[in-house]
């Protein structure tokens, strides 16, 4: 139950808690929450063990050795070889995607920071605009 009082102590208190909070615990969560989600996004498009495979042979159909007859032995190696150019093209791929979307989430997470800072201020900024007289005109 909250009492309130003829002073507006009480109101006052409440709004520091509210700002403290804001731009203390809440600003800390914000950011925690904007790392973790680039993180999670960075391992879940692994770029970097990505770009440590970028040339490994990919869903190899012969993995063995050939043994045999020269015949054998060239269709063994381009095999590798387009087994590895696939893996690469597709590796490269998805590494692009992967450093688009951790880009889009450094923008992103940098934008709702700037809206976390300035949110409180709007009321503020309404009240002046409105002690000025501007008001919105709407289609």
């Amino acid at each position: 139950m909250v009492y309130y009082s003829s002073n507006g102590y009480n109101e006052a208190m409440f709004l520091v808690g509210i700002l403290s909070w804001w731009y203390g615990r809440g600003w800390n969560d914000r950011i925690s929450i904007i790392v973790q989600r680039i993180y999670s996004t960075s391992d879940y498009f692994s770029v970097g063990r990505l770009l440590m495979t970028l040339f490994s042979p990919y869903r190899q159909i012969s993995a063995g050795s050939a043994s045999g007859s020269i015949d054998a032995k060239m269709r063994q190696m381009v095999d590798q070889l387009v087994s590895r150019l696939i893996g690469a093209f597709v590796r490269a791929f998805m590494i692009i995607l992967g450093l688009v979307v951790l880009f889009l989430h450094i923008i992103v997470g940098s934008i709702v920071l700037l809206l976390w800072l300035i949110i409180p201020l709007f009321p503020v900024f309404g009240l002046l605009l409105s002690v000025v007289g501007w008001v919105p005109k709407w289609f």
